[in-house]
């Protein structure tokens, strides 16, 4: 599937919401983030697609980034809730 194409999709299947959960996810962890001056600046969408692994694909503007990060899956997945 083409970047533009999965993008279509995800934001025609209401996941964009992810970006605003994981505000809520950086915002509630126990340790304050330090805004960085070279954060992302553009819509960003979190993608788990395995809840037992450490995957995040991060959808940046129109790039994706890929982080092994247990804690960020554990925290998105909670933030998430059992819905």
């Amino acid at each position: 599937m083409s970047e533009t194409n999965r993008r279509k999709f995800l934001a025609a299947a209401g996941i964009g919401t992810a970006a605003g959960t994981v505000g809520l996810v950086a915002g509630g962890s126990p340790a304050r983030a330090t805004p960085h001056p070279e954060r992302a600046k553009e819509p960003l969408l979190a993608l788990v697609e395995d809840h037992r692994g450490s995957e995040v694909r991060l959808l940046v503007g129109e790039r994706e980034v890929v982080v092994q990060d247990r804690d960020l899956v554990t925290r998105l997945l909670n933030a998430a809730g059992g819905r």
